[in-house]
């Protein structure tokens, strides 16, 4: 189907279908591409705008082929990246393949090699980073994790050493939990909390590119390591570095 000039009043139909959250982006302009979006009645085409208030249909075939996407739970282990390949290291979910799904997952999908096509990180760790990474090919799930007003809790455990002589001053701990800035902007309120003697819990909201190792950094701590334990409600558990699970169908963010 062809594209249909836009005028420059209204929004973009496949930005309406994201703020409403019904897609992606992109899995908007795939429904509109197969025909499967009506705006007020009428067979909505690429690029077109329309007003805020307009009426979506959204045909069934769609909301199956929604349903097929899977999402992945990786254990990501020290020496990959969460994205694109850099710097001759290689992409997490290369990772993501039949031999290495952990042995205890009990989704009840089958393994299909389609199903590591597509999958893009919701959220990032670094290379130096390990624990739960969750690949998707539902831009509904990377919108609910990354997007701007996600309210979603990221926790972390963090071993830490403190540069200076004898323990962390109790002012330090509670410049971490509010008070200090990254790159300018004021740092949104964590709960940071011992763990125990030498690592730190960290829950936070918002994920700035290295954000817990500038924070220890900002207080006199060196990161040791960095372990991501749980993202919402779902937990990385028992699962080994290196393997992965299915999103069960119970499990939401």
């Amino acid at each position: 189907m062809s594209d249909q000039p836009a005028s420059a009043d209204g929004i973009r139909v496949s930005k309406l279908l994201a703020e409403r959250g019904l897609a992606s982006r992109r899995e908007a302009d795939e429904w509109i591409d197969a025909g499967w979006v009506r705006v007020n009645g009428q067979v909505a085409v690429l690029g077109q705008r329309v007003q805020p208030d307009a009426q979506i249909d959204i045909d069934p075939a769609a909301r199956q082929q929604q349903a097929l996407r899977v999402t992945v739970l990786l254990h990501k282990p020290i020496g990959y990246v969460s994205g694109q390949a850099e710097d001759g290291y290689q992409p997490a979910s290369v990772l993501v393949t039949g031999d290495k799904r952990w042995k205890e997952d009990r989704a009840p999908i089958r393994w299909q090699p389609h199903h590591q096509r597509h999958l893009a990180p919701a959220g990032r760790l670094d290379i130096d980073s390990t624990g739960l990474l969750v690949l998707t090919q539902d831009g509904r799930i990377a919108k609910a994790l990354i997007g701007d007003d996600s309210r979603i809790e990221k926790e972390y455990l963090v071993r830490v050493r403190h540069r200076h002589a004898g323990p962390l001053p109790p002012k330090q701990l509670a410049l971490l939990q509010h008070g200090l800035e990254l790159d300018g902007r004021q740092l949104k309120p964590a709960k940071v909390s011992w763990a125990n003697e030498d690592q730190l819990r960290f829950v936070l909201r918002e994920g700035r590119k290295r954000q817990i190792r500038r924070m220890c950094d900002l207080v006199g701590l060196d990161v040791l390591g960095l372990k991501r334990v749980r993202i919402g409600s779902v937990v990385l558990g028992k699962l080994p570095p290196g393997q992965w699970r299915y999103l069960g169908p119970h499990e939401r963010f």
